[in-house]
């Protein structure tokens, strides 16, 4: 036994008995934490660099941002036409109404940590509003009219499933 060895042994593994019998890749899910956060990070430093103003969004802004973040995270991470984008990832399970299906994560490690990441709107919502905060800084007249674009989208959507229900009553 070398000497790594024996010191890599000796160290207990922290997240041992986290979830016993659960496929849970804590590694993978840190390296896309740090991968966000080094990305967000990142972006907001070179916007300072270049002297751009970082200033938080106006109510305006926040409602427009919020509804444009539901929407495209439920287009990423439920919507039919974007399932190439999850199928490395997942496995189809069944459609589930109004465009969208069900979709289980699949492989192991960073695969199956990506998969989980695409197939759920709340977890993905965390990259959607970092990409549009990035944008608000960088480009905020494009930023406001994609989320203008897709929290109009967000809002039909809420009308369709409104009509869909009357309809219904009838």
């Amino acid at each position: 036994m070398t000497a790594t060895q024996r010191i890599g042994s000796a160290v207990p593994d922290p997240t041992a008995g986290y979830a016993p019998g659960e496929q849970r890749p804590l590694a993978s899910y840190a390296v896309l934490s740090a991968a966000f956060f080094a990305s967000l990070g990142g972006a907001l430093a070179a916007a300072h660099r270049s002297g751009r103003d970082i200033d938080r969004p106006g109510p305006f802004d926040l409602v427009m941002h919020g509804l444009a973040t539901q929407k495209v995270s439920r287009l990423i991470a439920k919507d039919k036409v974007t399932s190439f984008v999850r199928a490395p990832f997942t496995r189809y399970q069944e459609a589930s109404g109004q465009g969208e299906l069900e979709e289980a994560p699949r492989g192991d490690g960073m695969r199956y940590a990506v998969g989980e990441l695409l197939v759920c709107p709340y977890c993905i919502a965390q990259w959607v509003a970092g990409g549009l905060a990035v944008g608000h800084v960088f480009a905020p007249r494009t930023t406001r009219l994609l989320s203008a674009m897709w929290a109009a989208q967000a809002i039909a959507d809420g009308v369709q499933v409104a009509y869909s229900a009357g309809e219904n009553l009838t």
